[in-house]
């Protein structure tokens, strides 16, 4: 029996590994079997959100009945951590008589360690392949065979890969055997909480290719005028589906293709600002394979290890429960926990604001967001991070500090996000909003934007 290993690439279109097991299953004459291994403590480690746990459990049922349709059963097994599978894998595959085992290759520490313990427990072959990227991890490298530790040059190199080379999109593979039944995995009833996130993500594969398609017809062209604003549709709303691989990166160009006719290439090509993005993701998956330390909460320039940071409680618990006195801050960390979502723009602002402007570490912003998230993703989520921090690669200067107040008045000039997310305000003209000051039971600042600012650029100084 062929074997394949799904973890955070939840699909059927564009799997290196499922596409590999069925030609070898033709070959050998063999069945073609799905697995995926439920780990919650690991994953409780890895701070994941109860939301996003949900989201892929419940995706894990939509993903067997898609195999099932192609005659591949699907099966689960909870093993608590990583450092268990190995055997468990090991003795589960002697009693089904798998003959090799294929499996997307991580690019997290952890993970990629337990990938080297089952191939070394397993006494079969045991195949990882690249697919989690378009290019995988150390194809693009600068002149000197080093990774690119700046995000231009990377983007001018990725883009020049995939001028030669270009890019393949395999379809979902043909059926295997006559359809089966599939018995889901019982999950209890959904919280509060997640049914009401989970409305706005359908699980189905289906969904997240409509998605994706509505797109790219509707919305690419303008995705650089109005992905800023977060008031506005003006985003792809598709990070949940990229982070669990129900959607490969390959399916989103092919998406650009089909609607453009043609790849833009340049910055001014429209619909490059979209593109851009995804050599963004591309750049911090690469960072992340390459620097582990990454993986090990440690920042991308050693250097800045030796920052002051505050520790104060009452700041960081503000800043988590949207209580900071500043509208727009407050108005994206109250979205949040409620959605298990974030703009991307609120999601920069949000970050400085922790970091330069009440001096807590990105360690704790990364983690809490990781608790949060639907999208939660660690090489999206540290690139992002250490960017906003100024301790990672190609990270915004340390003496560019987020203003706030006038990031909210220009992303959000009148008040339309705020107003629904801090109704205390609701009232105010567009004039006060982004300045209230103490309004009824709103709060006034909690820090003094100038002199947070001061103190930020004299930690980084500090470290000569």
């Amino acid at each position: 029996m062929q074997l394949v290993w799904f973890r955070q690439d939840l699909r059927i279109v564009d799997h290196r590994a499922l596409t590999q097991a069925c030609q070898r299953a033709r070959e050998r004459g063999e069945a073609v079997a799905g697995l995926f291994i439920i780990s919650r403590e690991q994953w409780r480690h890895h701070h994941m959100a109860a939301v996003r746990e949900r989201f892929l459990l419940e995706r894990v049922n939509e993903l067997g009945a898609e195999l099932a349709r192609l005659g591949i059963p699907l099966h689960l097994i909870e093993v608590p951590w990583f450092e268990e599978i190995p055997a468990a894998l090991a003795s589960w595959a002697q009693e089904r008589g798998v003959s090799e085992l294929h499996a997307l290759s991580a690019i997290e520490i952890d993970e990629r360690r337990r990938d080297e313990a089952v191939a070394a427990a397993l006494p079969i072959p045991c195949h990882f392949i690249p697919g989690c990227c378009v290019f995988a991890p150390g194809e693009i490298l600068t002149g000197k065979g080093e990774p690119f530790q700046v995000f231009t040059p990377f983007s001018r190199a990725w883009l020049g890969q995939l001028a030669s080379r270009g890019f393949s999109l395999l379809p979902p593979p043909r059926p295997v055997a006559a359809p089966l039944s599939w018995q889901p995995l019982s999950l209890p009833e959904r919280s509060e909480h997640a049914q009401r996130v989970l409305a706005h993500w359908p699980v189905a594969e289906g969904e997240a290719e409509g998605r994706l398609c509505g797109f790219v017809e509707e919305g690419l062209l303008a995705y650089g005028q109005w992905r800023d604003f977060p008031a506005q549709d003006g985003t792809s709303s598709l990070s949940a589906y990229l982070a669990a691989g129900v959607l490969s990166p390959n399916q989103c160009l092919a998406a650009i293709q089909a609607s453009l006719g043609t790849l833009p290439m340049e910055k001014e090509a429209p619909g490059f600002a979209w593109l851009n993005e995804l050599i963004w993701r591309e750049f911090y998956r690469h960072l992340l394979y390459l620097a582990p330390r990454l993986s090990r909460n440690q920042p991308f320039q050693l250097h800045t290890r030796a920052l002051a940071w505050s520790h104060d409680e009452e700041h960081f618990l503000a800043w988590c429960e949207g209580r900071t006195g500043y509208p727009i801050v407050d108005a994206a960390m109250r979205c949040l926990r409620q959605t298990g979502w974030m703009h991307n723009r609120l999601r920069m602002i949000v970050a400085s604001f922790l970091t330069k402007d009440l001096h807590i570490s990105w360690r704790r912003g990364e983690d809490y967001f990781m608790s949060q998230l639907i999208d939660g993703d660690l090489a999206a989520n540290n690139g992002g991070w250490q960017w906003a921090a100024g301790t990672g690669a190609d990270a915004a200067p340390y003496f560019r500090v987020f203003n706030p107040t006038t990031q909210g008045q220009r992303f959000d000039p009148e008040g339309a996000f705020i107003r629904r997310w801090v109704p205390e305000l609701a009232a105010l003209p567009a004039t006060r909003l982004h300045q209230p000051g103490p309004v009824g039971a709103y709060p006034a600042p909690i820090v003094d934007h100038g002199a947070a600012r001061l103190r930020a650029i004299a930690m980084f100084k500090a470290l000569g």
